[in-house]
């Protein structure tokens, strides 16, 4: 468990971020929070019902806030009132970004798009992140979690025994989370040019875009095999066949395949010719390799059932954990095949990121993967209840009195 007292000192401990989100866009400034930065959450009155969506919830708050809004603070402000969006302008004067982590727009709604907000403070960097995006057809059309990663066709449909359609059991969360990490990125590309500048910009992100960019591999490939079979072959260790794109293309795999050992399961890759040679070596077997050498490249040994067959009762004699010991003496590639479940309990997963304990943050959490000086970043506060730094965000931020407070407060500003 990491110690949540130790850490990297936060790289963007001098970037102030003000962020209006709803949901699981949100995370684009928790990378922002994780590396020091100032986050301060404008949240409505009725507060962000991220508190309770999906699951698991614990102990009354969902994990999706909990990892979510880890290290920033929470306020509310009623922008439906004069003295809301007055606030809010007097903090946008002192930030270096405005995060609009919902429908595009949202903002302007209230009189605080990034044409007002500019005026206030030329330098601001305005980032509105969403599903669709603020442009094409699809721009006004509500959605969250896979849908960006079913547009990007990520994820496809499976089919039960009884002849529904289903979401498949597992897969990844693509647009939901790489939206807002390369949002994350642009932004600070934003922040540096504003710094030299003293000129800010707005910056449009979409969830569904990311997703696609993230499976480019695919795409792009299937984008080649529309041109003639003369110009874009498959591989030459294939016969130049073309393979299906992507990972598809791993099927009929041999010498790159997962394997059963005695207590598990491993990843074999030895699609180059040196490595397969070593792996023969090791196990004592150089007859496979005189048998299929291979190509010197890219390799897989694609559909030879024969020598799967071999393999498949070579990997069976060692332990997952005595085939990765092989792999370094031998020098040869093979590499665990662990599950979100089991993952946690990796001797290179203890060693490189741990979890950060639950009493710090509410549940056991990943750290941002990012070491600094031999360090990752000290562990960020636990995710705040709705509002509850108000009072905190007005007298050190905008300098307001106790007595300016009460009167916000009274006046409704705060809801």
């Amino acid at each position: 468990m990491i110690n949540p007292t130790s850490g990297a000192e936060g790289l963007l401990s001098n970037i102030r971020v003000i962020e209006s989100s709803l949901l699981g866009p949100g995370h684009v400034a928790t990378f922002f929070a994780d590396l020091g930065a100032d986050v301060i959450k404008v949240e409505s009155p009725a507060g962000d019902y991220i508190r309770q969506m999906t699951w698991p919830i614990i102990e009354g708050t969902s994990l999706l806030h909990l990892h979510t809004h880890r290290g920033k603070k929470s306020i509310t402000l009623n922008l439906k009132t004069e003295e809301g969006k007055t606030l809010y302008k007097e903090l946008v004067a002192t930030a270096d970004v405005v995060v609009e982590a919902q429908k595009p727009g949202a903002l302007a709604s209230f009189g605080l798009g990034y044409d007002v907000l500019k005026e206030i403070n030329p330098s601001i960097v305005f980032a509105t992140l969403s599903g669709y995006g603020s442009t094409g057809p699809y721009r006004d059309m509500p959605s969250h979690g896979i849908a960006y990663d079913t547009w990007a066709g990520i994820v496809q449909p499976v089919t039960d025994d009884d002849g529904f359609t289903r979401i498949p059991k597992d897969m990844p969360n693509v647009g939901i989370n790489v939206g807002p990490m390369v949002a994350a990125m642009g932004i600070l590309a934003g922040i540096i040019k504003a710094r030299e500048t003293g000129v800010g910009c707005e910056m449009e992100f979409a969830q569904s875009d990311a997703a696609a960019y993230m499976d480019w591999y695919r795409i792009e490939t299937e984008r080649a095999y529309l041109r003639p079979e003369d110009e874009v072959t498959g591989n030459p260790a294939d016969n130049y066949e073309r393979r299906p794109a992507g990972l598809a293309g791993m099927w009929e795999g041999v010498r790159y395949q997962m394997y059963e050992a005695s207590d598990g399961h491993v990843l074999f890759m030895a699609s180059e010719q040196a490595f397969w040679k070593n792996f023969c070596e090791g196990v004592d077997r150089m007859d496979l390799f005189e048998a299929y050498p291979g190509a010197k490249y890219a390799d897989h040994a694609k559909g030879n059932v024969e020598l799967q067959r071999e393999l498949q009762a070579v990997f069976k004699t060692k332990t997952c954990q005595e085939w990765l010991a092989f792999s370094e003496e031998w020098v040869t590639t093979i590499a665990p095949v662990n599950t979100t479940k089991n993952i946690g309990d990796d001797p290179h997963f203890k060693a490189r990121m741990d979890f950060y304990p639950a009493d710090a943050l509410g549940c056991e959490q990943l750290p941002l993967p990012a070491y600094v000086n031999g360090e990752l970043p000290p562990c960020p506060t636990m995710a705040p209840e709705v509002g509850e730094n108000t009072d905190q965000v007005m007298t050190e931020v905008l300098g307001k009195s106790a007595d300016d407070i009460a009167a916000l407060r009274a006046g409704g500003a705060f809801g």
